[in-house]
């Protein structure tokens, strides 16, 4: 049955997420009219964005009655292609936005989120950057969105808690005036349901809206042999053509430890790709019509953060296969493939920053804001440890509450600090600072 969907009958997130997961029940329609005012989050530069002028037209934000005003209602960025808007990109946009980073040498930050907390503590960041910011989800970090108590069967919780965060993102992502890259990380095999499931609520909100609910998502067949790999890509992607989605597919091993995909013990060998192995995969996917898609090409890279010395990175292989690539095809492009940087944390700013040169347009951070999130709740439990013993009785007194200090908000607000400062880094080594 048909859902209203609006000012006079308004839904929560959480409501909206079911429809689009429910094959029963219609996606609402997110293109009404625009309402009143909405609060906006404070943070340096908001003048620029006052210069550029109110968006005009119905996002997603006026179907929940907080249509975006001043600051953040903006249609375009002065220094983006046109087609970037702030809020969740797909299409043309996403293709847009890419492109630029690879032409001025940024890549954007990709940041794994497990809360509502996480996804707004990267928005906050972006904002302070005046850059754009790539949020994803992984089918643990999906599941945990949801809530550990739901039943995972066939990826249920995956599937809900991925389709919530998106449509979490979609409404804060156009408060803050930032353009979001809405993504999901890993998918091996074994996991592709979670992905079919996501799709599905992509398809049914494409029919409402004529765009996907997440901009693209990502395969990691990196452990099946070479031919299978594509060959999944291929027909996935032929599935997200249809709904002007992108394609993030990874050949080769990402070493290390994620969200409990362990490769520590994979071999050397297939932690580097080759020019030959990257341009099978660009041939295959370019003949997909419409299709859209990164590689996240093999050059050494690890997920975690280990001692320096530990991790050989080798950025020329992107450059060589650049290279090889813009020959067979007798591109005027010298970069014709757009790269992904997995396990970036703890790598050598050098590498980073050659990653860049030669393409790299996405690059993967979640160690390093596992642990900034972590250090902000232990420096308020360090700061504030006499005060949260119990709930009566501090420095200040035997009688005196201690409600104030154990509050949850408070020690996740320091956690969501210590990270924003910890993304701001993020954004300045990858080149993505005032942007807009």
């Amino acid at each position: 049955p048909e859902v209203p969907f609006g000012r006079s009958s308004m839904l929560t997130l959480s409501a909206a997420a079911a429809l689009a997961y429910s094959p029963t029940v219609a996606a609402p329609h997110a293109r009404t009219s625009a309402a009143s005012v909405s609060s906006r989050a404070s943070a340096p530069r908001l003048g620029l964005l006052q210069k550029l002028g109110l968006r005009r037209g119905a996002r997603f934000a006026d179907d929940l009655g907080l249509p975006c005003v001043d600051e953040c209602a903006v249609a375009s960025y002065p220094n983006l292609p046109p087609s970037v808007h702030p809020g969740v990109v797909t299409g043309q946009a996403l293709v847009d936005l890419l492109q630029h980073a690879k032409e001025n040498r940024y890549a954007i930050p990709a940041v794994n989120c497990v809360t509502s907390s996480s996804v707004n503590t990267c928005l906050e960041a972006a904002r302070k950057a005046d850059a754009p910011i790539i949020i994803q989800f992984s089918s643990g970090g999906s599941q945990f969105y949801a809530g550990k108590g739901l039943d995972n069967t066939d990826y249920k919780a995956a599937i809900a808690g991925a389709v919530s965060g998106a449509y979490h993102v979609r409404a804060m992502a156009e408060q803050y005036g930032v353009p979001v890259i809405l993504h999901t990380d890993h998918c091996a095999k074994n996991l592709l349901p979670w992905l079919d499931g996501m799709l599905a609520a992509s398809e049914r909100y494409y029919a409402a809206h004529r765009e996907p609910l997440f901009s693209s998502h990502m395969i990691d067949l990196s452990e099946e042999p070479l031919e299978e790999n594509i060959d999944i890509c291929v027909e996935y992607l032929q599935r997200m053509a249809k709904l002007d989605m992108l394609l993030e597919m990874e050949l080769g091993i990402t070493g290390g430890e994620e969200d409990g995909v362990d490769n520590e013990d994979a071999n050397p060998e297939d932690l580097y790709s080759k020019p030959e192995e990257i341009w099978q995969v660009y041939e295959k996917l370019s003949a997909v019509p419409n299709g859209r898609f990164t590689v996240a090409a093999a050059f050494g890279n690890v997920h975690g953060v280990y001692a320096p010395g530990n991790v050989k990175l080798d950025p020329e292989i992107l450059g060589n296969a650049q290279t090889f690539i813009a020959d067979k095809v007798s591109s005027s492009d010298a970069k014709p493939v757009s790269f992904v940087f997995h396990g970036g944390s703890g790598s050598d700013l050098k590498d980073i920053k050659q990653a860049i040169d030669y393409g790299v347009v996405k690059m993967n951070i979640d160690t390093d804001t596992q642990w900034s999130y972590w250090d902000g709740i232990r420096a308020y439990y360090k700061k504030y440890e006499p005060y949260l013993n119990s709930q009566i009785g501090n420095p200040d007194g035997a009688d005196k509450p201690n409600k104030k200090f154990y509050d949850p908000r408070m020690p996740v607000r320091s956690a969501e600090e210590t990270t924003v400062a910890r993304l701001g880094q993020c954004f300045s080594d990858l080149n993505c600072v005032d942007v807009f």
